[in-house]
């Protein structure tokens, strides 16, 4: 196959046709202060390459040759790989995205803002003293016997599911540790969905003094009651079972105004400067609702806001527009499984950023096919098969056109019970490091 990425998304957005050519490639290499010898795997050609190995799910090095359809080994494309810096990908990722930004500007608004969603995750791989160091593993497994395991946070444009933002991080890092970074990427007015996880005093008044809007789920501790008028405990005082937040307004039935107030102490993740600026009061909206569909996990869902409008923004509607965060979840499935990043391949923490990086552009420019067969066949973008799109970019050459992708049937209010069928082999878990196991099998005395 030829090296024609660029020419094949150049059908549908020139801007991010032009963020994946030679020219800017090099130019990038250029002010990173990057030199290289003219050789068979130049920036450009690599490049090219490791896209074309993440669309193929991740596929040998080795095979990368006859697919790319340009001589060289696979010790060859490592060391080429390697010696470019992690800064190109980060900058090519972004150009794409600031490529999309029209995209992001113009399809699917809720009530005329732009929503994101913000989530964390995780992915393995390679077992290294580099990668143990820096990233960690589970605790719950022994050393020599487990992965390293990173932790990412990432941020997706809700209304067309392209990754604007990811971040990695060592294991037990917290989702709210890099969740600031996030905010910069999002404008006035947008509306930002999340967990419970984010859904902090000191998060809430970060949004609302950037201006924008949070629709989040009540944390855990956070006790919430509805009652007209009932009393508080304050920030300063410790009453059991009163909640924290002081009473405003009653909006309708599990509907209410209530002020939050600042906690005494600092979270752990903001510094001290950002800390002093946030407002010592913030005044929010309670909601809760119940969910009727049978097979759903949870049945009753509590909602903090800053939307407190209650007739631009009825509780019906935010309790739609939460429930449709899930889809970052599907988002994470398509990156993970669907695409194969669950398990990446690189022993060096450089390596292993620029395989992420690579694979955010690269679900990015699946969701640009996406995006273009949603309006061509008229049908909504949930609809579109995620798996058929990356087959039609991995396959296509740059003259091929647009052929109509796979439409999922529309399946509303679908359960599926979380079990494997397929069963799996019946071996042990590894609990002792191999060499041990090893010398184990050597002791055992052969059979008379």
């Amino acid at each position: 196959m030829a090296l024609n990425i660029s020419e094949i998304v150049g059908q549908f957005k020139i801007d991010v046709a032009k963020a994946l050519s030679a020219e800017t490639i090099t130019k990038i290499c250029g002010y990173l202060g990057y030199t290289w010898r003219e050789r068979v795997l130049d920036p450009v050609t690599t490049v090219h390459v490791f896209l074309l190995q993440i669309l193929h799910g991740n596929t040998a090095c080795t095979a990368m040759s006859r697919l790319a359809g340009v001589s060289f080994t696979g010790a060859a494309y490592c060391v080429a790989r390697g010696r470019l810096p992690v800064a190109l990908f980060e900058e090519l990722l972004q150009r794409v995205c600031e490529a999309l930004f029209p995209e992001l500007q113009e399809t699917n608004r809720w009530r005329g803002h732009r929503t994101w969603s913000v989530d964390g995750s995780s992915f393995s791989m390679p077992d290294t003293p580099e990668l143990q160091d820096y990233f960690g593993q589970p605790s719950n497994q022994a050393k020599g016997c487990g992965f390293p395991v990173a932790h990412i946070l990432a941020l997706f444009h809700a209304g067309t599911g392209l990754l604007q933002r990811v971040v990695a991080s060592p294991m037990r890092t917290h989702d709210m540790r890099h969740t600031a970074l996030m905010h910069a990427e999002l404008d006035e007015g947008d509306i930002l969905l999340a967990d419970r996880g984010f859904a902090s005093f000191a998060h809430l008044a970060l949004v609302f003094l950037r201006k924008m809007h949070a629709v989040f789920r009540c944390h855990q501790k956070q006790i919430v009651n509805f009652r007209v008028g009932r009393k508080h405990a304050g920030p300063r005082k410790s009453k059991k079972g009163l909640p924290r937040s002081r009473y405003v307004r009653r909006l309708g039935r599990w509907d209410q105004l209530v002020e939050y107030a600042k906690p005494t102490k600092k979270p752990v993740w903001m510094d001290e400067a950002t800390w002093a600026t946030l407002p010592e009061t913030l005044l929010v909206r309670e909601l809760r609702y119940r969910t009727s569909q049978r097979g759903y996990r949870t049945k009753v869902v509590t909602l903090v806001t800053t939307l407190t409008d209650p007739d631009a923004y009825p509780a019906t509607a935010l309790a739609d527009l939460y429930l449709s965060r899930w889809q970052i979840e599907v988002n994470f499935r398509h990156l993970k499984t669907t695409m194969g990043m669950e398990v990446l391949h690189c022993q060096t923490v450089a390596g292993v950023l620029k395989e992420l990086y690579m694979f955010a552009l690269a679900y990015n420019l699946v969701r640009l096919v996406m995006l273009e067969a949603s309006r061509r066949q008229k049908v909504p973008l949930d609809r579109i098969s995620f798996i058929d799109a990356l087959r039609w970019l991995r396959d296509a050459k740059a003259e091929t056109p647009l052929s109509p992708l796979v439409v999922n049937p529309e399946r509303p209010n679908r359960v599926e019970p979380r079990v494997l069928k397929r069963r799996k082999k019946e071996y042990n878990l590894m609990k002792k490091p191999r060499a041990k196991l090893r010398k184990a099998l050597y002791r055992k005395k052969p059979a008379a």
